[in-house]
């Protein structure tokens, strides 16, 4: 699943006439590790939002827009689903549907059941 980073960098190779091959080798990853991080299969390196920001002389705007491309990339959690068996899957659409809703005494026993 492309992540909101993932989102940002597609969308800036796009306006600059990039594949994600170039973009990789500006950042001196290979294609794989790129994508990897794209998708939320792999964190996002720290030195990157000023690689980034540099490399492609970002504006302001674009500068946040990165920033916060990069917080809510790190705010997701990504599961394997075609690894899981179908209750699995289905619980964990749910926990992500509803987790918001829950309460803090609801996700203690959720945690200890869990354990």
């Amino acid at each position: 699943m492309l992540t909101p980073f993932g989102k940002f960098c597609r969308k800036l190779r796009i306006d600059r006439n990039e594949i994600l091959k170039d973009m990789a080798s500006n950042l001196n990853v290979t294609v794989s590790y790129l994508s990897a991080v794209e998708n939320g299969k792999r964190s996002i390196p720290g030195s990157w939002e000023h690689m980034i920001s540099d490399t492609y002389n970002l504006n302001q705007e674009q500068r946040w827009e990165l920033q916060d491309s990069i917080i809510e990339s790190e705010k997701m959690i990504a599961f394997p689903l075609k690894e899981t068996g179908e209750n699995s899957t289905t619980l964990l659409k749910a926990l992500a549907r509803k987790s918001g809703d829950l309460s803090e005494e609801q996700l203690r026993k959720m945690f200890e059941i869990l354990n």
